[in-house]
């Protein structure tokens, strides 16, 4: 016969347990699967590394949703009428390039005229330093023509008209030259029939010019022609011609 006893304790272990599962505060039978994931009475979370991948994934499901719309997008504008707004981006690309363009051209422009705005500035300083030293040159120049420079005088005033000749000096008026009257400032004039047209015969003080521009026209004397000259021999002659024999007849 069963114990009565232990036929109680067994029929209490059913009734406490719904489908073979163990109530609060009961030990569930190793191997017993736990709800929310727990295993032989252990309490753990979900892990974090599902939850990032499932946030991957449905980051990449919207990313390639949007990638399609946008080409579905493009497909249909290809096909169809022109997009407005591609329009408007290409009008205002060609405005820009065109106002860089223009800048670019001004900025070429100004810087040229920079250029040549600096090298005359320079021109002129040069040669306003070289005007201030034609009355220096030209008491060198008398001295030569006297005979009195001599010795290291001479060496400081060869020194100083070659520094001033590589600057850009130059030194004109010579006798024989023909008169400019734009170069040539005639203090003195005669006439003579050793000469064809109006002639630098003497210079009485010389002229500077620095570059293209004149600093001190030439004083020179002038000594024209008296129209005894002797004129160019023309380059073609005439022949003579027979006079027409007045009795020949028809």
């Amino acid at each position: 016969m069963q114990d009565p006893v232990v036929g109680h304790e067994a029929a209490d272990a059913t009734d406490s347990s719904v489908g073979g599962v163990p109530t609060s505060g009961q030990a569930a039978p190793g191997g017993t699967a736990q709800p929310d994931g727990a295993t032989d009475g252990g309490e753990t979370a979900a892990p974090d590394g599902a939850q990032t991948i499932a946030g991957e994934a449905r980051a990449a499901e919207s990313a390639a949703a949007a990638s399609a719309a946008n080409g579905a997008a493009a497909e249909g504008a290809a096909g169809g009428a022109a997009d407005p707004e591609l329009e408007r981006v290409r009008a205002e690309l060609a405005e820009r390039t065109a106002d860089l363009q223009r800048v670019s051209a001004e900025f070429t422009n100004y810087r040229r005229r920079t250029e040549r705005e600096r090298e005359s500035t320079v021109a002129g300083a040069k040669a306003a330093v070289a005007g201030e030293l034609l009355t220096v040159l030209d008491d060198l120049e008398r001295a030569r023509n006297h005979g009195d420079l001599t010795g290291p005088f001479k060496v400081v005033a060869d020194r100083l008209s070659e520094t001033l000749q590589r600057a850009g000096l130059e030194a004109f008026g010579a006798e024989g030259d023909a008169f400019d009257p734009s170069v040539h400032e005639a203090v003195a004039h005669e006439t003579s029939s050793e000469v064809s047209g109006p002639t630098v015969t003497t210079v009485m003080r010389r002229g500077y010019r620095f570059g293209d521009r004149v600093l001190r026209a030439a004083m020179v004397g002038v000594t024209d022609s008296d129209g005894s000259a002797p004129s160019s021999p023309a380059a073609s002659s005439a022949a003579p011609s027979e006079p027409a024999d007045a009795g020949t007849t028809s």
